[in-house]
């Protein structure tokens, strides 16, 4: 879909153009606004659930502030199945 930006100055404007979109078959967004993101996306079949951006995760800071831990040192030592 193409997309065209207009700016303008009144917010008579907005409202006219958006009126005149019902008619002319477009839609107008405002820009301000955060798009959507996915729920759900898959890689190779894998259903991957995307994360809640607004989530706060200030407390987790003091859990591993100075731990000393490294992203392969999680990998290899939490992640593991147990056989």
């Amino acid at each position: 879909m193409k997309e065209v930006t207009i700016k303008y100055k009144s917010d008579k404007t907005l409202e006219a153009l958006r009126e005149l979109g019902k008619y002319l078959n477009f839609s107008v967004s405002d820009h301000k606004v955060k798009k959507v993101a996915e729920k759900e996306a898959d890689i190779n079949g894998i259903p991957i659930i995307i994360g809640d951006p607004t989530v706060d995760i200030a407390e987790l800071h003091e859990v591993f502030t100075g731990k000393g831990l490294s992203a392969e040192e999680l990998r290899n030592n939490a992640w593991q199945r147990k056989k």
